[in-house]
């Protein structure tokens, strides 16, 4: 384990650090949202602060000839950005008298503020990837310039949601951007496409699923409608410096602070493979 984290120096035995990487893991596994379907670039390592990428649009299509005479438009970067890969992290305490009585009476160590601490780097991470950090200046795919949008019907009343999928991924697939597919939402969205679709007697979000053949998900960190991404590394990616660990922060009062970290940011390479749902007004026909 590399030597920045201080493992070393906790007074934690082999088997409680993997209990703690294990929960830690597990925990955000079952909340990250953005990896699900983005693709990842990394670990690089740690020491990497920061990246180089390029964005592309307004790119014609092949060509296609008999002798590979035809004229066609190399892709290149439109613009060459650089980006500074920030670090998400929680700290906890584990308690030296919850340590000794867990060795003394061979319980398990309880390791709650540890699960604790992933789900809020977990949460933060989606935050970020969805929603982007203005403050920092990091765009996320909800808020990324150059995306394509649509006015989100009601998904109040039963069609209305498989309805704009249709019309992200058709307006998707117009642009030059293609399957597979996958659409991200709230929860009360979510929720809203769980009701027999028409006469199908098929659930609604059976219907989104067999166009968005990626994944349908739901996420917290966002709070209104959701998008639709065209999946590929050609559109977008995490790219990961440090992947979720856990360091120790040094002695306090006998007791042990320890920290949850990451260090990741989004790349949108591609951003009209990205269609958002905008509130507030009513999808035209």
């Amino acid at each position: 384990m590399d030597t920045y984290l201080a493992r070393n120096d906790a007074p934690l035995n082999a088997d409680e650090w993997n209990a703690i990487d294990n929960v830690v893991v597990d925990v955000a596994k079952r909340i990250l949202v953005g990896r699900r379907f983005l693709s990842i670039f990394g670990p690089l390592g740690a020491g990497i602060q920061d990246l180089d990428y390029n964005t592309f649009r307004g790119m014609d299509g092949a060509a296609i000839g008999m002798l590979g005479e035809e004229e066609t438009t190399p892709i290149r970067a439109e613009d060459r950005l650089h980006i500074t890969i920030p670090l998400v992290y929680k700290d906890f305490v584990l308690y030296w008298r919850d340590i000794e009585t867990s060795r003394r009476m061979g319980f398990p160590l309880d390791l709650g503020a540890a699960a604790a601490a992933a789900s809020y780097c977990a949460y933060a991470e989606d935050d970020l990837i969805f929603n982007g950090g203005a403050e920092l200046g990091f765009a996320g795919l909800m808020t990324v310039q150059g995306r394509t949008t649509i006015d989100a019907r009601d998904w109040a009343e039963a069609g209305s949601a498989f309805e704009d999928v249709v019309a992200a991924t058709q307006k998707l697939i117009e642009n030059g951007f293609f399957g597979p597919f996958a659409v991200a939402v709230s929860p009360l969205r979510y929720s809203q496409m769980h009701r027999v679709y028409a006469d199908s007697g098929v659930l609604e979000i059976e219907h989104v699923r067999a166009i968005a053949t990626a994944g349908v998900f739901q996420t917290p960190v966002l709070k209104d409608y959701g998008m639709v991404f065209s999946v590929g590394p050609q559109n977008a990616d995490i790219a990961i410096s440090q992947d979720l660990v856990t360091a120790y922060l040094g002695p306090q009062n006998l007791n042990h602070p320890l920290r949850v970290l990451e260090s990741l940011v989004l790349r949108v390479k591609r951003p009209g493979a990205i269609c958002t749902f905008e509130s507030g007004k009513k999808q035209k026909n």
